[in-house]
């Protein structure tokens, strides 16, 4: 179980990790204890990305360097090493831990395995799920939010909860399947055509740190769209 947290400007850099390991223990699922790493960043952490997770510069400066491979490789291929990744949205951690960390494991997403699973959850975060799914977690290590020890605790549940329902083998192959986003999946104007929302709702969808990326990419398309100037109407020949 892998969650990131990063600096949320351009470029954008790791500033924390936290993994958990799911291991099968007597026919069950087992979640090991959450560990975490801090990293310090060579440039600036963004006002929005401060937000959400609350690490300010001061607190990444007793961290003890930047973030690269070799420390990822330290965090991610845990002994004994994982049969998978897993992470909720991995489109996003999977755009900051390349393959050189990774090698051949593939990623489950638990959000997109979630939305075949469970189609009718009030929401697909992994804190809505929590709740939802009446998960009783020990609030010294599922909170807070937005850090990355918690959310991958959180998620380590939500994955067994999964597992209870369906083959690892399901799990991977509801993460690669592609979906269709003809209408906006949550929030204000969820279940609307992507002509509603205004321009700077969209915006706001595209810049998002923690945004899924198919959400990402039919926001940014909608915004060419409307951008490419309109065609005049020809009067119809008499």
């Amino acid at each position: 179980m892998i969650d990131i947290e990063t600096t949320g400007a351009q470029p954008q850099e790791i500033i924390e990790i936290g993994t958990v390991d799911v291991v099968a223990h007597e026919g069950t699922w087992r979640v090991e204890a959450p560990r975490s790493r801090l990293f310090r960043p060579q440039g600036a952490i963004s006002v929005h990305a401060m937000a959400i997770h609350h690490l300010t510069p001061d607190d990444l400066a007793v961290a003890d360097a930047p973030c690269t491979d070799a420390t990822l490789i330290e965090a991610v291929r845990s002994s004994p090493a994982p049969d998978a990744l897993v992470a909720h949205n991995a489109s996003f951690e999977s755009q900051y831990i390349s393959r050189n960390v990774t090698g051949p494991l593939a990623w489950i997403c638990t959000m997109r395995a979630a939305r075949h699973a469970w189609p009718d959850a009030p929401g697909h975060s992994n804190q809505v799920l929590r709740y939802w799914r009446g998960l009783r977690l020990d609030p010294q290590l599922a909170m807070p939010p937005h850090r990355a020890a918690p959310d991958a605790w959180v998620t380590a549940h939500i994955l067994i909860e999964l597992l209870q329902q369906a083959s690892v083998e399901d799990l991977l192959a509801w993460s690669k399947a592609a979906r269709p986003l003809q209408r906006i999946p949550f929030g204000k104007y969820k279940g609307r055509d992507w002509s509603a929302p205004p321009v700077h709702y969209l915006k706001w969808l595209v810049e998002e740190p923690e945004m899924e990326r198919e959400v990402v990419d039919r926001a940014q398309a909608e915004l060419q769209m409307r951008a490419l100037p309109s065609r005049p109407v020809q009067a119809s020949p008499l």
